[in-house]
Parts: C-alpha cells; structure tokens; sequence
C-alpha cells in the first residue's frame, strides 16, 4: 500500500485507503463481531494500512471501544480518526449532541476514554448543526490541540462554503488549521466535483472519501438481492433510483467482466485513478464487514483501468456542474484547471 500526507496543511503519513469501522460492533443490529472485526484490522494492518476511521457514534460507542482494544499494542504506528456531533448512545440528550464547546469537550473526553489513548491523531466534526458558530468550533478545536488531546482537526459532511470560511477564519486568527474535509463520494455520488473537491484542492485540505460503493450499489449485488446495507442497515445508501445509476452500474460490470476484476473493484480503481490525477490528497474510506470484503478492496490496489475504460466510467457517472460554471465552461475553456473529468457537461454560451 502506498503513503501519502493528509493534504499539503499537514505532515500526517497516511496509507492510500482509510479503514472505516462503522462496521466494527453490532449494536446497530448489523456490524461484525469482534473476533471479525480484529480480523479485518490485522489483514488491514498487514498489507500496509495505517489509516483508521471511526466515530462515537458508531454502534453506539462500541467501534471506538474495539479500533482501542485493537491498536493498544501498537498506538504509535496508526493514525487515528474519530467524529463527534451525534452522541454515542441511542438516545442521546440535547447536550451531548451538536457542535458546542460542551459538547465538543465531553465527547473528546469519552472518546479517549473508549478508545484508551490519550491523544486522537485527527478529530471530525462530524456534521454541522446550523445552531453552532463556526467561530465556536474552531476555538474549541484549538483548545484541543493546544492540550494535546487532538493532533488536527477536519470538518466532515459540511458545505464547501462553510469549509472555506472555517479556514479562513483559523488562518486569520492563528488557531489550529482545518486540515481536510470527509464528503461522500463514488461513481454514482460525484456532487463533491461541484465545489468541495475543487475548494479542498484549491485549499490544499486533504479529502476522505466515504461510500466510493455507494452503499453497496457498485458490486451489483442488489440485482441479485443479496443482503448488504439496502436490507439490514437501510442507511447510507443508493438504489438504481435514475437511468444514470443504471447506465452506471451496467458499466461497471461490463469493465468488470473486461477486466477479469469484480464490481466493487472497478469502481474503487476508478476512485483511485481520480486520487492519482488531483492535486491533493483523495483517500477512500473503506468499510468492510468481513475479510473477504476487505480482500475485494485490497485487491483493487493491482487493478489499472485503461484509459479507454476510465474516460468511459468518468462521462457515463459525469453530473452537470451548473451554474455559474455553465456559463463560464466554453469561454474559460473549462474550470479547475481544465480537468475534463470535473467539467462535464456541454459548453454554453456566456450569459
């Protein structure tokens, strides 16, 4: 597995995928159990991953108590992230959810405790609660550098527009810097090309990658009605809800059957040809439920598209940007530097 900083506002050594353990536990009522979840983390140790994901929230605490029984004999060699927004339990009181300085402290607080480390590597917002002011989070977050009880913070699932003034806001003040951004992203979810993935490139934040199966979508193994998170878990998910998700998913497969690879494995090949060609750091979150599905992803590391299948799966997936970058396409000659995958749709005359 190759390595990579977490953009260029850090000198935090990543490995090229992150392993997502929302799936370590079962208190959602889906998950794996332990003995499976540390099977997932040592392959994932062994090939080269250092790179861990979680939340408090994730099966209701339990995937922060399993990533610190796992990592305890080796704490230094990992990089670990963990999120706060939403509490840890399943039901959580209006004070230990949202983005305050109180709630902030007190799930940092709980989250070493579950975790058993003293320091977390990189803190996520999770998502933003429209009440909190920016200017209180990043305070907060500087409190939390400053104590050494966080390394660096990032923002997950907020609006590129509240992105850039964050970092803004923390260069002009001197606090700790906003260090990447966690957005959905995959073949059938490229909302990111829009604004947030040419901001994080612009801004030199690392970015990570969730869902690149989207939910589960891209192994196409809901046209055979195999159980995955559209059964058990119902969320995070994409259904062949639009002719494009189907023309997407009809692709996928005719380049896995080109190629001899799986689904799932063209569609991270494709995310990982899109990291290889940014100007930033773009790093998949990956999140297996069992060694196998983790296997399938390793093995998309072997996996090079061709060009030819590459443009194909880029135009068939391609959102159109909308305005004001409709109007400014054919005149520019394209936006973000010209990269045609993120400038995709026809060039329209300037207004």
């Amino acid at each position: 597995m190759r390595y990579t900083t977490f953009g260029k506002r850090t000198g935090l050594r990543v490995s090229e995928y992150a392993l997502g353990a929302a799936n370590f536990g079962t208190a959602w009522g889906a998950g794996a159990e332990e003995d499976e979840a540390r099977r997932i983390f040592e392959r994932f140790a062994e090939a080269g991953g250092n790179f861990l994901d979680t939340a408090d929230a994730y099966q209701f605490g339990e995937s922060e108590e399993l990533t610190g029984k796992f990592i305890a004999t080796d704490r230094d060699h990992f990089v670990l992230a963990t999120k706060f927004s939403l509490g840890a339990a399943p039901h959580p009181g209006m004070s230990s959810t949202g983005n305050s300085r109180k709630n902030m402290i007190a799930s940092v607080e709980a989250s070493l405790k579950r975790l058993g480390t003293d320091f977390i590597d990189l803190l996520w917002v999770h998502f933003p609660d429209e009440l909190t002011p920016i200017e209180e989070i990043l305070r907060g977050l500087d409190d939390l550098v400053s104590t050494g009880k966080i390394h660096h913070a990032a923002l997950s699932n907020f609006p590129a527009w509240r992105v850039s003034r964050a970092v803004t806001l923390a260069d002009l003040k001197n606090w700790a810097p906003v260090a990447g951004i966690q957005v959905e992203y995959s073949l059938v979810e490229r909302g990111a090309d829009r604004e947030l993935l040419p901001m994080a490139q612009a801004l030199g934040l690392g970015a990570a990658l969730w869902s690149p199966l989207g939910g589960g979508l891209l192994t196409g193994k809901y046209r055979r009605g195999t159980e995955g998170r559209l059964t058990d878990l119902g969320a995070v998910i994409h259904t062949e809800s639009t002719g494009q998700k189907t023309a997407v998913l009809d692709t996928v497969l005719a380049i896995a059957q080109e190629s001899g690879a799986t689904p799932a494995q063209v569609a991270v090949a494709w995310v990982r040809e899109r990291a290889a060609r940014s100007a930033t750091s773009l790093i998949p979150i990956i999140g297996p439920r069992s060694v196998t599905q983790l296997d399938s992803y390793l093995g998309a590391l072997d996996l090079r598209l061709t060009p030819e299948q590459y443009t194909r799966l880029s135009e068939v997936s391609a959102l159109p940007l909308g305005a004001p970058y409709a109007a400014t396409a054919g005149s520019l000659g394209g936006l973000q530097g010209g990269d045609p995958d993120r400038v995709t749709h026809p060039a329209l005359p300037v207004a």
